[in-house]
């Protein structure tokens, strides 16, 4: 309730402070550097990175300071990783889950996936978006064979310096409910994790210079947490 009077009485002002954004924060581009690749000794792991502008990069000088490149080098130590990574700056669940029902079929092991913000930031409600969402898992699970899904919960909008108030306030919030409505799908579901990283209060680059995009030093804490996580409850089958 708090929130549908919130989107009622902010309405104008929220949709002017969003366009002024938009025309105000500077675009950053998805970084160069490859997105599929082959590193590393010992079992061998499929992976599929898949996601948004945050998955893709940006903030980053080069993929190899990204989340792919991160995670790829931390998994690179235990595992023979043949990895992809299909990302996309503003896409949307929905979009995703288009893009794959489109695509080529394949097999991957693991799948990380960063998605939500810019469903939070077209307004898409957290029912519906919870609906996309578990059309996606099944879709990776029956037609990528995936046997373990990472999912990262969405970034504390509320603390992005390039959102002003009350806007980073309104989005803060519509983020929180969608990894609340998360929490719930997954809760069951022994296939599936939800991913929190939590970057110390004082550290260093973990915000891009837009305001907006995570910075070299969140995707090494992010690609270091995915790490650890697959590590824990990924086991290669015996092939």
């Amino acid at each position: 309730m708090t929130h549908l009077f919130a989107t009622i009485a902010l309405g104008p002002l929220l949709l002017l402070q969003g366009r002024y954004v938009r025309r105000v924060t500077p675009k950053l581009p998805e970084p160069p550097g490859a997105r599929q690749g082959e590193c590393g000794e010992g079992p061998l792991l499929r992976l599929l990175i898949l996601g948004d502008s945050a998955a893709a990069g940006v903030g980053a000088a080069h993929q190899d300071d990204a989340l792919s490149g991160q995670l790829v080098l931390a998994l690179s130590r235990y595992f023979r990783v043949c990895w992809v990574l299909q990302a996309q700056t503003g896409i949307t669940t929905a979009e995703t889950l288009q893009q794959l029902q489109a695509g080529p079929e394949g097999v991957f092991d693991v799948v990380v996936t960063s998605l939500g913000v810019n469903d939070v930031t077209s307004n898409c409600s957290p029912a519906r978006w919870l609906q996309h969402k578990a059309q996606l898992l099944h879709l990776l699970q029956q037609r990528y064979r995936a046997q373990l899904l990472l999912l990262s919960s969405l970034p504390p909008m509320h603390r992005f310096p390039a959102l002003p108030q009350p806007l980073r306030w309104y989005l803060g919030a519509q983020a929180q409910r969608y990894n609340h409505a998360l929490h719930g799908l997954l809760q069951q579901r022994s296939d599936c994790r939800l991913v929190t990283v939590a970057p110390p209060p004082d550290g260093r680059d973990l915000i891009a210079s837009d305001g907006f995009h995570p910075g070299p030093g969140f995707y090494r804490l992010w690609g270091q947490q995915l790490a650890h996580d697959i590590q824990l409850h990924w086991r290669p089958a015996q092939r």
